[in-house]
């Protein structure tokens, strides 16, 4: 091996063993930083939507497909609807992590809310508007005429049958007085449409497949809401919305004028202990999943922090203000979110290292000194002994020759090689002392 290349290796080999314990402390200290400090967000999580063919189980599988982008595999939970939704939240062994919720539907579940062993829950946002549509045949003026009419007021364990409740009370109408029932959305449409059922009441998203398609079915009319504005003063749950005329078809001219709805909000509802990571994703994809324009609502009205019964999470609250975190909009999110999480313990370590790094040069330097100032103690000896006149001359040159020998083959980086020469000098210097002195006797 060529001299420069070994004695390239020794010095790297050097700094290896002066710095190895040092760097072993640091990377110590950050894998028990990643272990013990924040955990890592989990990479399954349990979204709770709504009944099958609903505008939430449509909704559900867009937001599937976002998280999937980013490695975070999301379970669909069907359910009949926002007021089960919460209870799915609230009770540990479900394992549900985030559900769809309709406006008012707190309200409908206030026993729940009122359990002090319950979860408590966080809001990521208003997502998009729920008009309430009644799709009735014949003639209606307004609520009162439902009154004995056979009705479809949602499935139980949705949010639709307290809503429609309060309604019918600001009406001075009561529930008994219509002939309810609670088919869930699908068999209430089949029921509808084979002149089963007077009315149907469903609170839905426009993107709703079942709305989509009363919408455009002869026969099948929908109740326009003229105290809209009326009714929002009432309950602060409510806005009133325009379905613009023309927005479900333009060519079969789908409704043939503006309609006046009113509507919920939908907010996407989390335990407050959710990771924070998981909640910012969740709310970039709302972002991007809701915040076009549709058939009531303009391009950036959604998502929005406004008009939810819940408490803001945090992270979703700097997302509103600041929008998405620095690193992730330069960072792919796994490495992004490991900074984020680790950012303290790192500058924390680095405090910690930088000052002890300071003893790392005198100790390299202290390492590869001692290689040569460790045979100074064998030459001076050998001078002890030629001063005592003890032992012949030729004696001591042998051990000096020996000496020299072995100090020859030390090898140390280039930047020490004066020292090394100097030993070997010295050296040379008693060994021609020992020659003067065996010349004189």
């Amino acid at each position: 091996m060529p001299r420069v290349v070994r004695e390239t290796l020794i010095s790297v080999r050097d700094l290896v063993l002066t710095w190895g314990p040092f760097l072993l402390i640091g990377l110590g200290l950050l894998v028990a930083a990643y272990l013990l400090l924040d955990p890592a967000p989990p990479r399954r999580v349990v979204l709770a939507t709504g009944p099958e063919q609903s505008a939430y189980a449509a909704f559900g599988k867009r937001y599937q497909a976002e998280l999937r982008r980013y490695g975070i595999q999301v379970e669909l939970r069907p359910t009949l609807g926002s007021r089960y939704n919460l209870r799915l939240l609230r009770d540990d062994k479900q394992h549900v992590d985030l559900a769809f919720v309709q406006g008012g539907s707190s309200e409908a579940t206030r026993l729940v809310d009122e359990d002090k062993s319950g979860v408590p829950l966080a809001s990521l946002g208003s997502l998009f508007y729920e008009p309430v549509w009644i799709f009735y045949r014949g003639k209606m003026a307004n609520i009162a005429d439902l009154r004995g009419k056979r009705v479809n007021t949602g499935a139980r364990g949705s949010g639709s049958p307290g809503l429609f409740a309060k309604l019918l009370g600001a009406n001075h109408l009561e529930r008994e007085e219509l002939k309810r029932s609670n088919l869930e959305e699908t068999p209430a449409v089949i029921a509808l449409l084979g002149n089963e059922l007077d009315a149907l009441v469903l609170v839905s998203a426009p993107e709703s497949p079942m709305v989509q398609m009363l919408l455009q079915t002869p026969g099948i009319r929908l109740y326009e809401f003229t105290q809209a504005e009326a009714y929002a003063r009432r309950y602060p749950f409510i806005s009133p919305v325009t379905l613009t005329r023309g927005v479900a078809d333009l060519a079969r001219d789908v409704p043939p004028h503006d309609v006046e709805l009113i509507a919920t909000t939908t907010s996407l509802v989390a335990r407050e202990h959710t990771h924070p990571a998981l909640i910012q994703l969740f709310v970039q994809a709302a972002s991007r999943i809701h915040g076009g324009a549709g058939w009531i609502a303009q391009a950036g009205r959604f998502p929005t922090p406004q008009r939810s019964e819940f408490a803001i999470a945090g992270e979703a609250e700097r997302f509103y203000r600041t929008g998405p975190p620095l690193l992730q909009r330069y960072l792919p999110f796994s490495l992004a979110n490991l900074i984020d999480r680790m950012w303290v313990a790192l500058f924390s370590i680095v405090a910690v290292l930088i000052p002890v790094s300071r003893w790392v040069p005198p100790l390299y330097q202290f390492r590869v000194r001692s290689r040569i100032f460790r045979w100074y103690r064998s030459l001076r000896q050998i001078e002890d002994r030629m001063e005592r006149k003890a032992e012949p001359a030729d004696a001591l040159l042998e051990d000096l020759d020996k000496l020299d020998a072995r100090a020859a083959r030390v090898r140390v980086p280039l930047a020490y090689t004066d020292q090394l020469y100097a030993l070997r000098g010295h050296i040379d210097l008693v060994r021609e002392r020992l020659r003067k002195a065996g010349s004189a006797a």
